[in-house]
This record gives structure tokens, sequence and C-alpha cells, in this order.
């Protein structure tokens, strides 16, 4: 079985420790949290966008990571508020943690830097760590909801890959007053085998002078609902509730590309 790589080093970690707070998604899943209980793993925790707040709110949750760089500044954030969680540098087909857990939550994480065999691991070790009756809740986007990506799916729109890197920038000042220049692109994709390659370049700058490069690539599975559902029931989970990402509703075929998944352990 491969090692989970990722882009979330150096650089790009930063950029996520500096700018990537807050979103709608942190309240739904703490909504399954206070449904389904404590304690909680955020598996794919990163820099800890959702685990911070939950901490905040008292909860007793631990978080896990692919990447170390990712839970150095998660465990920064957390030690400068007064916390001390437990944090493990394991990709979820690696999980072997000490404890069980009634809820498991894994934010915009699921499918990327493995494959196939990775990713149906990474949920058998998840139903491995959830209590009985506990609950795993992840979100995921469709494919088809992307009109330029879904287009590359058609022969005749075959796209010229690797793709140039933007002219454009996503340009923001860190809290040294340093900039950070962010840009991505793809740079192979596989129909076939339903996958996709991107990079990431992150810039450091100060001033006008570049301090530093780093470009990292990350591999990234596609998935439908019936093969995520598929997968699941593999992995040993007989109920999974599907929804309209934070609506209390089913998707709908034509009009839903967010979903949200709910899978309980028996």
């Amino acid at each position: 079985m491969g090692q989970t790589k990722t882009w979330h080093h150096g650089l790009v970690a930063r950029w996520w420790g500096e700018f990537n707070h807050g979103g709608e998604d942190i309240a739904w899943f703490q909504s399954v949290i206070e449904s389904y209980g404590e304690p909680v793993l955020d598996a794919g925790c990163g820099t800890g966008r959702l685990l911070i707040p939950y901490l905040r709110a008292g909860l007793d949750v631990d978080g896990s990571d692919a990447s170390p760089d990712m839970l150095s500044w998660c465990g920064d954030a957390a030690k400068s508020e007064g916390f001390s969680p437990n944090l493990y540098p394991q990709s979820m087909h690696e999980l072997d943690l000490p404890r069980t857990y009634r809820t498991i939550v894994n934010c915009g994480a699921f499918g990327l830097g493995g494959g196939r065999e990775e990713d149906l691991e990474g949920l058998r070790r998840i139903h491995r760590h959830l209590e009985p009756g506990g609950a795993f809740a992840f979100d995921y986007y469709l494919p088809n909801f992307d009109e330029r990506a879904w287009l590359a799916w058609l022969p005749e729109h075959r796209p010229e890959m690797p793709r140039r890197w933007p002219s454009t920038s996503d340009r923001r000042e860190a809290a040294d007053g340093s900039v950070l220049e962010l840009r991505s692109r793809r740079v192979a994709f596989d129909p076939l085998g339903q996958s996709y390659t991107a990079e990431l370049r992150v810039d450091h700058l100060d001033g006008d002078e570049l301090v530093a490069r780093e470009e990292y690539s990350l591999t990234a599975q596609i998935y439908f609902q019936p093969e995520l559902l598929l997968m699941l029931k593999v992995a040993g989970f007989n109920d999974v509730r599907v929804t309209a990402g934070f609506e209390n509703r089913a998707p709908r075929p034509w009009e839903d590309g967010y979903l949200t998944f709910i899978a309980l352990r028996g």
C-alpha cells in the first residue's frame, strides 16, 4: 500500500495556517458531533480550522493529519489559546490510535494524496476507531458540477497537460508583513483511472525580493456517489445518510454537487 503524498508542507502549510480560517462547514460538523457525541477525532485536521473552534467550545477532540507541518501549525495555534490536544501524524489509512471515538469527522480531505486502495483502507480504519453507534461524517464535491473540469472527460476537449502556471496569483500579506503568493495548475488527468494530479507553487516575498519558492504536487481520486456508498459498505458501514451540503434534505441530481455523508457503525 502506498504512502499519502500531499502538498501540505513548508510554505503551503504556512499558507493554510495563516489564512485558512472560518467557514460554514464548522457549524455543520459540530452539529453532527452534538448529535452523536464525544470524544471526537478530526481526521485530516490540517492546521486546525475545525479543531480549534471545537476546543473553544469545550469539546473533547483529537486531531490527525498526514502532514507534520500542518500539525505543527495546529499545535502552536492551540497552545496560544491554552489548549494541548492530542495530535497524531498519521494518514487515514495508517490510523492506529490509543482510543476510540463517538464521532469522527473528515472535512475537505477525502481522496487526496493516495489511491483507491488507501482510501478504502482509510474507511476501514475509521470504522475500526468508532465506538458502536458512532458516526463518521465527511463531505465531497462531485466532479460533474465544474464545467471546465467536466469537459476534460470528453476526447474532443482533451486538455494539454501540464497546464502552464497562471500569470495571476492569490497574493496575501502574512502576519510578519511579508507576502505569500499562491498559484495552482493541473499537470495530469486520467479519465479512465478517475484521478488527476495538481501542483501548488508558493512564493515568499519580502518587498520585491523573492525569499523562497516551493512547489508540491498532489494526486486526487475522483469519486461519484455510488462508489462512495459501496466503499463505505465494504468498510463495514451499513447505515449511511447522504444530504445536499448542509441542508437537511436528499440531494437533487441536477442541482446538488456538494454532498455530506454520515455513516454509522452498527
